[in-house]
């Protein structure tokens, strides 16, 4: 396979450049109204060539998917694997700021509902979703170890409301976007510790 891209760019550049351009526009319309035209010309490239790099609309949403998945993965990997309690939570909450600061519309490409339900892509984004929600669940035991809260079913709810906020958050920063990821991280800080203090 040439490894060339066009206009002396090398192909791997020119993937990423169509890749960040298909994910700005899953953002704006979803994987329903993804337009390889319109990823096209947020690129700087011909149609002809994105065919040429993904072959079809759902190979290019694959691609997306797989990419937003391991760059979210490998960022909030340390943060689990560190000691437990509220200080894991906002470890995590700062590696996800800080790998979705590049790209903030990566969140709604693993989290897009408007995908297929059925073929290579809809296969992809579960299995994707699968594995941050198992990395999260993982997370949540670990950050609770020091509660007595074992049944699996409170865990598994537990998971759920984790899996909830991280995403409220993320919405409520995608449409604030003059927001960065040390303002977002400085703000989950404040909320976590608001609500601890909070009287009962």
């Amino acid at each position: 396979m040439s490894t060339a891209g066009t206009k002396g760019v090398p192909r791997p550049e020119r993937e990423q450049q169509i890749l960040d351009a298909a994910v700005a526009e899953i953002g704006r319309v979803g994987y329903a109204g993804l337009s390889l035209a319109e990823v096209a010309q947020r690129a700087g490239v011909s149609k002809p060539l994105v065919y040429t790099y993904f072959q079809s609309k759902d190979g290019l949403y694959t691609a997306c998917v797989d990419r937003a998945a391991t760059v979210l993965f490998d960022a909030i990997a340390p943060a689990v694997a560190g000691a437990g309690g509220l200080g894991k939570a906002e470890r995590t909450l700062a590696a996800i700021f800080a790998a979705l600061e590049p790209r903030p519309h990566d969140w709604t490409v693993l989290f897009d509902r408007s995908h297929p339900d059925e073929g290579p892509a809809a296969d992809t984004v579960r299995a994707a979703r699968r594995r941050i929600a198992a990395q999260a669940a993982r997370g949540v035991a670990d950050a609770i170890t020091a509660v007595d809260l074992t049944d699996p079913t409170d865990l598994s709810a537990l998971t759920d409301v984790w899996m909830g906020a991280v995403t409220s958050l993320v919405l409520w920063w995608l449409r604030h976007p003059e927001q960065t990821g040390a303002q977002m991280t400085a703000r989950t800080h404040r909320l976590i510790t608001a609500l601890l203090s909070a009287p009962r």
